[in-house]
């Protein structure tokens, strides 16, 4: 499996080549934002890790260009502490993010969630095209449409949706829907969902009565209003 690391910190790129190649994943690095946006463009990578510090072109700014062309799932390394970081990241289209300093075995760990969503084996797929009104869902090409467009949605948002999707007119409580679209435990302070669904929101149509398609239930979870 390839992956691109788009960090300037050297020692740390090499360290994560040594310990993700025993893992199984073929690990590229680029030292700038503008190096990293070439390979994306040169070649076919499954996933990026992409620190937001960086020379030259920085995280916010690489991710920003990327989701003009790629919707290549994304975890982004934060400074330690730094929640804007984060939200503004998950803002731009990233799938995850890990802070600094990282443990590689953690980082593994949420690369495999995300990539083992994204490549979830047939028998696990629900397999009938099912419609929501104007939304139709083609699980076998993970495909979401709305009048008959397809939605520009990343591997995180796709997974998000069709879990709501899936229990359509059903409150999906947040750990159910973070263990079966991100793969994690919610944590109590984790915006992960949040930022991601605010997304989601605005590429969906609201219903008739202007109401968003995805609802809060607050302190439960999330509802995917079928027309």
């Amino acid at each position: 499996m390839a992956i691109l690391m788009i960090d300037d910190d050297v020692e740390l790129c090499e360290l994560m080549q040594r310990f993700l190649a025993g893992e199984g994943f073929e690990l590229a690095c680029a030292h700038d934002g503008e190096a990293g946006l070439e390979q994306v463009r040169a070649n076919d990578f499954e996933l990026l890790i992409l620190d937001i510090m960086m020379p030259v072109k920085n995280g916010m700014d690489v991710l920003r260009e990327l989701r003009g062309f790629s919707q290549v799932p994304v975890i982004m390394l934060t400074a330690r502490g730094e929640e804007m970081d984060r939200i503004i990241g998950l803002e731009l289209g990233a799938d995850d993010y890990l802070p600094k300093p990282c443990n590689p075995r953690e980082l593994a760990a949420r690369i495999r969630a995300i990539l083992r969503r994204s490549e979830m084996p047939e028998q696990q797929k629900p397999n009938a095209e099912k419609s929501f009104g104007s939304i139709t869902w083609q699980p076998q090409s993970r495909t979401i449409s709305e009048r008959e467009q397809p939605l520009d949605l990343t591997a995180t948002e796709y997974n998000i949706l069709a879990a709501l999707m899936e229990k359509a007119g059903e409150v999906v409580d947040k750990q159910a829907l973070s263990k079966a679209a991100l793969g994690k435990h919610y944590g109590p302070f984790d915006r992960t969902l949040d930022v991601h669904i605010g997304h989601l929101r605005k590429k969906l149509s609201p219903l008739g009565n202007d109401e968003p398609r995805i609802k809060t239930v607050r302190g439960v979870g999330w509802l995917f209003v079928p027309e």
